[in-house]
């Protein structure tokens, strides 16, 4: 194993480190290119992550809301504007993201499924299986008035 690879393997922080000091010095011939396009990759993939799980717990909400009115509570509301915040938040730091929303919609809204079965007696298989909110209701602040 090279000693590259070893730093990487053993202590993640210290090949960051050491990966962003060849970078600064511009000794590109020192950098571990495979690991390092391998953890850019995984970046990216981490963002679309966070937008799918954010929807997903925004759309559960919004189930919530909507199919178990009874139970309404200022802490549902308070959950559902943190995540439109966040979301919107982190389309604004990943514009590019912006061309995935409706598939992190459409698998957001499993996830959302997933929420309500897990949290309410409502059963997510007598739900709608593909969204039923437009993209302008998932995202509209005006939910506590309704």
């Amino acid at each position: 194993m090279n000693p590259i690879d070893s730093l990487y393997e053993t202590d993640f922080y210290a090949w960051l480190q050491e990966q962003v000091k060849y970078l600064r010095l511009g000794k590109l011939d020192h950098l571990d290119h495979e690991n390092l396009i391998e953890e850019l990759e995984s970046l990216g993939k981490q963002q679309r992550q966070e937008l799918r799980n954010r929807l997903g717990i925004l759309l559960g909400h919004l189930l919530k809301w909507h199919y178990q009115s009874e139970g309404r509570s200022k802490s549902w509301i308070y959950t559902i504007r943190e995540q439109r915040q966040e979301i919107q938040r982190h389309l604004r730091e990943n514009p590019s993201l912006k061309s995935y929303v409706r598939e992190a919609i459409e698998i957001g809204y499993g996830k959302g499924l997933n929420l309500v079965g897990r949290e309410t007696p409502l059963d997510p298989r007598i739900l709608p299986q593909s969204c039923p909110f437009s993209e302008f209701q998932i995202f509209d602040e005006s939910i506590e008035e309704h």
